[in-house]
């Protein structure tokens, strides 16, 4: 008989520049014409052709079971629309797996977009609504050659929810 699936909840803090460092960026409106300066993305592009699309993710939930990394880019995240949404990420790091004292939860909201940097875990997003619009912008080959996931379940028989 197959063990029964523990769930994690993780309560989903709204984000700030400074309780986001540890993973990337949080990019905000600015004025046209400002400098580039330490508040704008600082984009690691240089491993390949850069894409830069709008996905339509439905539904799903939040629950998870898998969280991914890619460690030749940053990527970014936005919603479109001005929707709010979630995601769970755990920083960078030497190790193929993300420690689970390390997942932390996020709630962003639509009028901002994140900078994931290299190596960091992630997965999502998240939301209430039907389906969201997200862009997106990372290499062109990143879910084919960069794409490294690991899976709680297998791992520990675990998997979280985002509350």
């Amino acid at each position: 008989m197959k063990e029964s699936v523990s769930t994690k909840q993780l309560f989903a803090q709204w984000i700030t520049s400074e309780n986001f460092r540890s993973y990337g960026q949080v990019i905000s409106a600015s004025v046209d014409g400002k400098s580039f300066d330490a508040q704008d993305a600082r984009l690691n592009l240089q491993n390949g052709i850069p894409r830069f699309y709008i996905m339509r993710l439905h539904e799903k939930g939040r629950k998870f079971r898998k969280i991914t990394r890619h460690v030749e880019c940053t990527q970014c995240l936005g919603s479109l629309d001005g929707k709010d949404w979630l995601m769970a990420v755990a920083p960078p790091g030497d190790s193929d797996k993300p420690s689970l004292e390390d997942i932390v939860a996020f709630r962003i909201p639509g009028n901002c977009f994140i900078k994931l940097d290299v190596g960091t875990w992630h997965v999502g997003p998240y939301f209430d609504a039907e389906f969201v619009d997200f862009y997106n912008l990372e290499l062109s080959d990143t879910n084919v050659v960069d794409h490294f996931s690991f899976d709680f379940v297998k791992s520990h028989n675990l998997e979280f929810e985002i509350i």
